[in-house]
């Protein structure tokens, strides 16, 4: 899967395994309308890894909720055919929701069946754990099903580590942020005189 870059911020063309060519970008709120079209195309199975239960349809309460993510605390990509929001068909969407204290932030990934298997998941994911690690992020979180073992895989295969919250059926995937390096004072040539030695 190839990438190139000289887009906007968090804007980029990918290319996946089977040639065909996807636009990941930031969820704009013109993404509705193709969100709720392309719904029903997703299988019960898809839906209830991302939803947790059965849905038949993306209500305009939810599709609105999704698409105008608060840019303080939340942040949400999606993999859309390379076309003006609104006319787009999205094939993924990854959403990333900070708690209140900052502290920890929840992941939730789709990837529509027709594209998948070819490593967008896990493009989607380092995109999220990126602008996590941007926000100084301590710790990031997601309830999966049990049964969801592609899932677990891809967050494991990212450091993640399995936790049990004690929800029959559902697995914590959780990835703990290093915090960030202190920045250094610069390095002071062997020559420069002290702070002492400039008083005198």
């Amino acid at each position: 899967m190839a990438a190139r870059n000289r887009m906007p911020p968090w804007h980029e063309n990918v290319r996946l395994g089977n040639g065909r060519e996807v636009l990941i970008r930031p969820i704009r709120p013109e993404d509705a309308i193709t969100l709720r079209a392309a719904f029903p195309l997703l299988q019960p199975d898809e839906v209830r890894q991302r939803f947790l239960h059965p849905m038949k349809e993306l209500s305009a309460d939810q599709a609105e909720r999704l698409t105008r993510p608060n840019s303080r605390r939340e942040f949400a990509l999606v993999a859309a055919e390379p076309l003006p929001p609104g006319e787009a068909l999205v094939g993924a969407v990854a959403r990333i929701v900070v708690d209140d204290d900052g502290r920890a932030g929840e992941f939730a990934i789709l990837v529509s069946h027709y594209i998948n298997g070819m490593g967008l998941g896990r493009h989607l994911m380092r995109r999220l754990v990126r602008w996590a690690k941007g926000r100084k992020v301590q710790r990031i979180y997601g309830e999966v099903l049990e049964s969801n073992l592609p899932m677990q895989a891809l967050a494991a295969s990212l450091g993640f580590k399995r936790e049990y919250p004690g929800d029959p059926g559902m697995v914590r995937m959780v990835l703990d942020l290093p915090p960030p390096k202190p920045k250094l004072p610069p390095l002071r040539p062997a020559w420069a005189p002290q702070a002492a030695d400039r008083s005198r």
